[in-house]
């Protein structure tokens, strides 16, 4: 029997958490009773009432949240000494969000086509290239890893141009329907991301996980034996804070070392 545990409930719905607060319900687990287990929501964020009591394995984000990431960029970067760089930032809005939430920032904007919030047009393979001589204390994208075809040479290039104690944030998607082909390459989980952005590199995750849950199910059209059937633990958005911390590491790095690293401490769960 799926165990139920109040605050962790709470924390996976901030919903139900105000409606609580507000008096609609006389706690989580009133609520749950109710219209939590009708909408198979997690009674807990350990195990799942889909997976027939298996362990949930998937890693949530908090502060690097879907809702919660610009504001954690506005609070650490919206201040005139900060030297702010986003990757795929050509405009498709109106207002650009670092306009809002770090307008003092000396911020550049840069991607592979001009447009709309672009200051500097080029590839990010070679982004070194484009900043010679250059810092930055936040390297920053969104939604625009998935359209990087060697994002890990990508996230070496970025490390060089960190500032010792600078910030890269990155969201981007687990799961999601293609687009912007043909330059759509990958999807990633929060694993894969701190790959990327790796100790070897100089770097120390501050947050990284999964967010916005998906409901999926196989269409019609798939195999027989899948067809109609339940897809769970499927979550649009991922996402990565992480600090440069010691910058040094970054000279004669070499991805064979990430993957001795990764092959020698950890293993597929028995």
């Amino acid at each position: 029997m799926t165990k139920f545990v109040e605050e962790e409930y709470l924390a996976l719905y901030p919903d139900v958490a105000a409606a609580v607060v507000g008096g609609v319900f006389s706690s989580g687990h009133d609520h749950y009773v109710k219209y939590g287990k009708a909408e198979n929501r997690l009674p807990s964020q350990q195990v799942s009432p889909k997976s027939h009591g298996a362990p949930e394995m998937t890693k949530r984000s908090t502060v690097a949240s879907h809702t919660k990431i610009w504001e954690w960029v506005g609070q650490v970067a919206n201040r005139s000494d900060m030297h702010v760089l986003e990757i795929g930032s050509r405009s498709l809005a109106s207002t650009p969000s670092w306009k809002k939430f770090i307008p003092n920032a000396n911020y550049i904007g840069f991607d592979v086509i001009d447009g709309p919030n672009v200051d500097v047009v080029g590839d990010a393979h070679r982004l070194s290239d484009y900043f010679q001589g250059q810092k930055f204390d936040l390297i920053m994208s969104f939604a625009v890893l998935e359209h990087v075809a060697l994002p890990w040479i990508v996230a070496s290039e970025l490390a060089t141009l960190l500032n010792d104690g600078g910030y890269t944030v990155h969201e981007t998607h687990f799961t999601y329907s293609e687009h912007g082909l043909p330059w759509h390459f990958f999807q990633f989980n929060s694993t894969a991301l701190e790959v990327l952005f790796c100790p070897e590199l100089g770097f120390e995750v501050i947050d990284s996980g999964l967010d916005n849950p998906i409901d999926g199910v196989f269409s019609p059209q798939a195999a027989g034996y899948l067809a109609g059937k339940p897809v769970d633990h499927l979550f649009c958005h991922s996402s990565i804070i992480a600090q440069m911390v010691e910058h040094s590491r970054a000279t004669d790095f070499k991805w064979s070392d990430v993957a001795d690293r990764i092959r020698t401490t950890s293993m597929y769960p028995s």
